[in-house]
């Protein structure tokens, strides 16, 4: 319960922190209170770096305390800017001449200092006094991360402040919408798919800054495809041309300024074209093993399938369902045949793809003869195998009903099966499929025609001169 409490309260924060308006300011400056009169002018920080021994009589906490926080300064007709507000708490004593302020970029190492000094005639007067001193005119850029500190001029030693402060990124509503650097550009593409190039010209960003286009696989972050590019700044010229290997829903331009933590900005053009996902189709004859594995992110129902060969329909192999977001999809013990496919299922329809349509793998056919009151059932393949059929009543299309026990047979061997005059006919088949795997298709011969009393049919006509009637069931190509 406090862990919830806890990740409810960082969320809070975080949304605060993003959605903080920023203050404004026309021009940046120093001011002081007490009626007290100060002035600042910059320095190097390098006199005042060295301390010296705190006189007896000056208080230990004449520092009182520093907040820091973030200003923007926009001026009519400039770009506006971000700057340190930093407050601070002093008492004034005769021994203090002024305070040094010193901001350190832990990014860049780069620092900026400036005196604060008071007219010493008055703080005389106020000797003790508590004053409040207020200075904005330090820049900072986007998401820097800065340390401050506050020294007493002269430098005693042990009396200062120090904090180290973040300055607000491009995340920030405020900062994201008026600072220019947040601009993340504008694209426009163009896609050769004959050479696999697409061109990239950018726009509405920083001027004279450097910045980089990239292409990448949109998953839980954006992964690199190759190489990124720069335009720079200075070029009149702002577009790029990258090469890719496959177009993919997932595939995206990215662009950002080279600066720290700069805001990207992601242009993912062909998430319709799904078409390319379903082809990573890999079989290891070894294992016998069936696998598909997403190129991107993609939620889909995968099934494997038997291709009807009537009307091209395929009809779902039992217990074959996956369902896949990311993962690989593999199914084990898989038969070869051309009729065994990968359906993909997503809102957007279903694809199906036959990864041994093309007879690069062994395939297995069955074939059957009518002899008087029996049917003959054989099996060939070029492999062992071992198979099982039955005869089957097909009240629908992808539905075929045994009507008798199941008979096991062997390559190169054959099945007797007994047929009644009243299961010669159009509805009724010889199923048949592999025992020796996991997923195999079944295969169909129906509309028999049997023969009785030396009599064979052919579409329901006695046909003399044939003794029985073959018919083959063959692989699709």
């Amino acid at each position: 319960m406090i862990n919830i409490h806890v990740q409810i309260l960082l969320t809070i924060l975080f949304w605060n922190s993003d959605c903080q308006i920023i203050p404004r300011i026309k021009e940046c400056g120093l001011s002081c209170s007490q009626g007290i009169h100060c002035k600042s002018k910059p320095s190097s920080g390098v006199f005042n770096s060295f301390c010296h021994d705190a006189p007896a009589s000056l208080p230990s906490m004449v520092l009182k305390s520093m907040k820091i926080s973030t200003v923007m300064k926009c001026a009519q007709g400039s770009p506006c800017s971000l700057h340190l507000n930093i407050k601070g708490a002093l008492s004034l004593d005769e021994n203090i001449r002024g305070l040094e302020i010193c901001s350190l970029s832990l990014d860049t190492q780069q620092s900026q200092c400036v005196n604060v000094r008071f007219a010493r005639k008055k703080s005389k007067m106020l000797n003790g006094k508590k004053v409040q001193i207020q200075f904005n005119c330090i820049e900072v850029n986007v998401a820097q991360h800065i340390y401050v500190t506050v020294k007493t001029v002269p430098n005693y030693c042990e009396v200062k402040l120090s904090q180290e402060y973040y300055v607000e990124d491009c995340r920030n509503s405020d900062v994201g919408k008026y600072i220019p650097a947040c601009s993340a550009g504008k694209f426009d593409y163009n896609v050769d798919r004959a050479r696999k190039i697409i061109s990239v010209n950018v726009s509405n960003f920083l001027r004279d800054q450097d910045y980089y286009i990239r292409l990448c696989h949109k998953w839980f972050t954006c992964e690199d495809v190759g190489a990124f590019a720069v335009i720079k700044g200075k070029e009149s010229l702002k577009s790029v041309s990258l090469k890719y290997s496959q177009l993919l829903p997932c595939l995206c331009i990215e662009g950002w300024l080279a600066i720290p933590d700069a805001r990207r900005i992601q242009l993912c053009p062909f998430e319709n074209d799904t078409k390319a996902l379903w082809d990573n189709i890999v079989y290891n004859p070894v294992t016998q093993t069936l696998a598909w594995e997403p190129a991107c992110p993609v939620l889909v129902m995968v099934n494997l399938c038997r291709l009807m060969k009537s009307n091209d329909y395929c009809e779902d192999i039992q217990n074959s369902s996956r369902s896949s977001p990311e993962k690989q999809v593999k199914y084990s013990r898989v038969d070869t045949h051309p009729r065994l496919c990968m359906k993909f299922t997503t809102k957007q329809g279903s694809w199906v793809k036959c990864p041994f349509a093309h007879g690069e793998f062994p395939a297995w056919k069955m074939r059957t003869a009518a002899v008087a009151e029996q049917i003959q059932v054989f099996f060939t393949s070029q492999t062992k195998a071992q198979f099982s059929v039955f005869v089957c009543n097909r009240t629908q299309l992808a539905s075929c009903e045994s009507l008798g026990m199941h008979h096991s047979v062997s390559v190169g061997d054959s099945v007797s099966i007994a047929m009644s005059r009243e299961m010669c006919g159009s509805t009724f088949c010889i199923q048949g499929w592999r025992t020796d795997v996991d997923y195999s298709v079944p295969l169909q011969i129906c509309d028999i025609h049997c023969g009785f009393r030396g009599q064979t049919y052919s579409d329901g006509n006695p046909t003399k001169g044939m003794a029985h009637r073959m018919k083959s069931v063959h692989s699709l190509h």
